[in-house]
């Protein structure tokens, strides 16, 4: 990564919180999302590029609909949605005005750490010990060496999240108080479409129903336990605070994305970029990481496999987020999501 930028030049006042419009630059004929009307209840609804959406709930006439009910039905209602993107009587109306909400309520969430080569070696050298002899470079190559080896030989690292701590991509983000290091991780979000159950690596993929986008926030000083070191991580406590998972806006067919390997994933503060990796850099790709979970948990339509997050987190910059902050992440032919940090009122 390069040097930190200057954010002195930075009026965080001046920074729009949300664009005016939600960002539908996504790969394919349409995307799925969840959507609300001021005051009303939200309905799952098909998004074209051109800005229109389509309520579900009346358009497949099942007035109690939910986004999780399509993806149980993924195999059915896929050619279903084909068509109804394509047509032009349909009942489509302006996304402008409607609130963009997370777009599927999950039932689990796995997480995979440590899972992008050059983000794993950035932490392991920021968090060396003082009387560590060796130099930058000699821990660089060393854990470099390890991350080759772990990539042909182990396993995938992957822990549970919480669904309450979703939030929709364009909603504010509270830091609660106690959190003294929060930090940004932008992701790639698999979305299942398929109950998986000990599926091959080869036969992963044919159970993902698409992609979105995921900011997995995690409060570096309570990654470890300092009273139960001996235990470890507290995934708990660091990255399960309400709102600490924006999610969305959309979620992009499978079908759209050639090759979930090879997307851009970029995060920019205040505008400017601090991750910009590509998927290519992952340890475990997508079909090796929904292979993995399924030999010991059972995967469910609506449920979510998050990545992991590329180089250039806070911890990385020396910039932890703070009241005002404005995050815009992006991942290639998925859309874009932009969130306001505020600070909790005590």
């Amino acid at each position: 990564m390069g040097e930190a930028p200057d954010w002195s030049h930075r009026n965080l006042e001046d920074i729009p919180v949300k664009p005016a419009a939600a960002s539908t630059s996504f790969s394919g004929p349409f995307a799925l999302g969840s959507l609300a009307a001021p005051d009303q209840a939200s309905f799952p609804a098909l998004v074209i590029p051109a800005g229109r959406v389509l309520d579900l709930r009346a358009a497949l006439a099942e007035p109690a609909l939910t986004t999780r009910q399509i993806l149980e039905r993924w195999d059915v209602l896929l050619p279903r949605l084909h068509e109804l993107a394509a047509d032009t009587t349909a009942a489509w109306r302006p996304l402008e005005g409607l609130r963009v909400q997370a777009p599927v309520e999950p039932r689990q969430v796995f997480q995979s750490g440590a899972n992008y080569r050059q983000h794993v070696i950035d932490l392991e050298v920021a968090h060396r010990s003082p009387d560590d002899p060796r130099t930058a470079e000699e821990s660089r190559a060393e854990i470099a060496a390890v991350m080759d080896r772990r990539a042909a030989e182990d396993l995938p690292y992957v822990f549970i999240g919480l669904p309450s701590a979703i939030t929709g991509p364009y909603d504010d983000v509270v830091l609660p108080s106690w959190a003294e290091q929060p930090d940004w991780e932008l992701e790639l979000a698999v979305v299942i479409g398929r109950p998986a159950q000990r599926v091959p690596v080869e036969d992963a993929l044919d159970h993902v129903a698409g992609y979105t986008i995921a900011n997995d926030l995690t409060d570096r000083a309570t990654v470890f336990r300092q009273d139960m070191k001996a235990i470890g991580t507290d995934w708990l406590r660091c990255k399960n605070a309400p709102g600490f998972t924006p999610l969305g806006p959309w979620i992009v067919p499978a079908g759209s994305i050639a090759d979930p390997g090879d997307l851009r994933v970029t995060l920019k503060l205040n505008g400017d970029t601090m991750q910009d990796e590509s998927t290519k850099d992952m340890l475990f790709g997508v079909a090796r990481l929904v292979s993995y979970i399924s030999q010991t948990s059972q995967l469910l339509p609506g449920d979510l496999v998050l990545t992991g997050s590329p180089a250039g987190n806070g911890i990385h910059w020396s910039r932890l987020l703070r009241d005002g902050d404005v995050m815009e992440g992006s991942v290639t032919g998925l859309g874009a999501q932009r969130t306001r940090c505020v600070a909790e009122a005590l």
